[in-house]
């Protein structure tokens, strides 16, 4: 699998470079398919030890079966995690159905921002994908942030010829995205060929349904699908132009540009 390969290397040296050239960095992990790979493939770049925390930013709203993968995969790998929460607003009963944005902006983006400035993170690894949506194609690979996180996506650093930036200006905070070329298929080829432990929420367990993006339960919907394997859902997924993230609430309209701006995952 030679193109899985390439892919491969490259992650592992943007995961590399990251280490080297920035302090205090952090990896987020939101157990599914892509940051589950991505954390695969930091165990591979540091032969099996993950020299950087991971953080799961928890909304309290996830489906259980997420939360048990998530504490089964941390003992078993031996992993740094640390989880936050905006524990203020889930306090004052927020929940999506005062907005599905002002909620995923007070439970992750305003959650992760009190953990990255708790802990003092000038980096967070992320499991993104430019073929997900159009927002996140706008990234880079060593994506600035201001101090305060918010991102304008109309002024990034080139990085043409695989020539990266990674000094900027003191208290520049950065997103580093390892997977930023992969496509759905090229994940779950992956996912394959290495043999990754995921959550069968993927799969349709009998009932002709099952999960293709994962987020929080009251957001996140189902789609009609009878894979039952990783090839099945490669197979499908050849044949469909329904876009990954269909099921997620919160992507309608321009709901996820907005939200990234506001230095959302």
């Amino acid at each position: 699998m030679k193109h899985l390969r390439q892919l491969e290397d490259q992650s592992v040296y943007i995961l590399r470079e990251a280490y080297k050239h920035f302090n205090h960095l952090a990896m987020l992990w939101s157990m599914g398919k892509d940051s589950t790979v991505l954390l695969w493939l930091a165990r591979k770049a540091f032969f099996g030890h993950v020299p950087f925390p991971l953080l799961h930013v928890d909304t309290s709203y996830k489906i259980p079966a997420m939360i048990e993968y998530r504490d089964r995969i941390a003992r078993e790998w031996r992993l740094n995690l640390v989880v936050g929460q905006n524990k203020e607003a889930l306090a004052a009963g927020m929940n999506h159905t005062l907005g599905r944005d002002v909620c995923c902006t007070a439970l992750k983006t305003t959650a992760m921002k009190n953990l990255v400035e708790e802990k003092g993170y000038t980096g967070i690894i992320l499991g993104v994908r430019a073929d997900e949506d159009s927002t996140r194609a706008k990234e880079r690979y060593f994506s600035p942030r201001d101090k305060h996180g918010d991102w304008d996506f109309r002024d990034q650093p080139p990085e043409l010829w695989d020539q990266f930036k990674t000094t900027f200006p003191p208290g520049t905070h950065i997103r580093i995205h390892p997977l930023l070329d992969w496509t759905e298929i090229n994940i779950w080829e992956y996912i394959k060929h290495e043999s990754i432990p995921f959550m069968d929420l993927y799969l349709d367990r009998g009932d002709g349904t099952r999960y293709r993006s994962l987020g929080c339960a009251p957001c996140t919907m189902p789609i009609k699908s009878t894979a039952k394997t990783v090839d099945e859902i490669i197979t499908e997924l050849r044949g469909s132009n329904v876009a990954e993230r269909a099921g997620r609430a919160q992507d309608a309209g321009r709901g996820m540009e907005m939200l990234r701006k506001k230095g959302y995952m």
